[in-house]
């Protein structure tokens, strides 16, 4: 099987990895097809505006229907890197990636080394539930 690099067209919508892009339509959303999900996910913000978020990356489309399930929009959706303060370091062939604004950090990045991604996604979980529970008023009995 040959795999093809397939560039970004003019028309296509590009999407940063874990980032979004707005879609404004000239008339109501009523249905949403998506050609992968686990590419790019799409939400309903307003009755005339959609997100469209990058899950992971690659080519995926979405076809957007009126309540007459007419076509109001298609789009090729094309899931991309944001190569602007990324730091990817390879040895052999594990690679890790950092973003670096201003200072480097580990970052979540499919097609990182196993066991970085799942020790750096720990450390973020952690933080995430730590900062939750920064904001929970709970009854702490104060």
């Amino acid at each position: 099987m040959a795999l093809v690099n397939t560039p970004a067209q003019a028309a296509d919508l590009i999407v940063k990895y874990d980032q979004s892009q707005i879609i404004r339509l000239d008339r109501p959303v009523a249905e949403i097809i998506i050609g992968n999900s686990t590419i790019a996910d799409v939400a309903v913000q307003a009755p005339t505006m959609l997100v469209v978020t990058g899950k992971t990356f690659g080519i995926t489309n979405v076809i957007i229907l009126d309540a007459s399930r007419q076509i109001i929009a298609e789009h090729r959706i094309v899931v991309q890197r944001d190569e602007v303060n990324i730091v990817t370091l390879h040895a052999a062939a594990k690679r890790q990636s950092y973003n670096c604004t201003p200072r480097c950090n580990p970052s979540l990045v499919v097609g990182d080394d196993l066991n970085y991604f799942e020790n750096v996604a720990k450390v973020s979980e952690r933080k995430i539930k730590f900062s939750e529970g920064a904001t929970d008023t709970g009854s702490g009995g104060q």
